[in-house]
């Protein structure tokens, strides 16, 4: 499964580049956050920075150990995690637009298992909607956040 969704926002890219790293504190800006706890945070690179997320999705809580595998300032980084059989990444990219910035997320999914693999198939076009619903919501949160800072 392969999503991206995008979002406008008036604040410039450095700003908002500062919030959408700031991962420790991401809680207080994306509501599905419950909380976070850092596993592992780098010296001088976003590079290696590992988290574990505490998130309601789907009405419950879900918990998922998430670390940065790329990242280049002001520009992107990406997220990977291990869970039920498939293997997550996640992009936040940025790019410049006249009024602030464009923050798109991407998120790939991809069966490991067997299992995972013959149900991706057939519950990956219903799963879509409900995930791509929810990053949309992410953007939608750290748009306010920024945006009234």
């Amino acid at each position: 499964m392969q999503l991206s969704v995008h979002i406008e926002i008036n604040t410039p890219k450095t700003q908002v580049w500062a919030a959408i790293t700031d991962i420790k504190n991401s809680a207080n800006m994306i509501d599905a956050i419950l909380n976070i706890d850092v596993i592992y945070e780098p010296a001088n690179s976003l590079i290696g920075f590992k988290w574990k997320e505490k998130r309601q999705m789907f009405g419950k809580d879900a918990f998922e150990t998430m670390w940065i595998t790329q990242a280049i300032e002001n520009e992107y980084y990406t997220t990977r995690a291990q869970s039920h059989g498939s293997i997550y990444t996640t992009e936040l990219s940025l790019s410049d637009t006249a009024k602030g910035c464009t923050l798109t997320m991407s998120f790939h999914a991809q069966g490991q298992s067997l299992l995972m693999k013959l149900l991706s198939k057939p519950m990956g076009w219903m799963m879509a909607s409900s995930m791509t619903k929810m990053l949309q919501t992410d953007l939608d949160n750290i748009k306010t956040f920024v945006e009234n800072k």
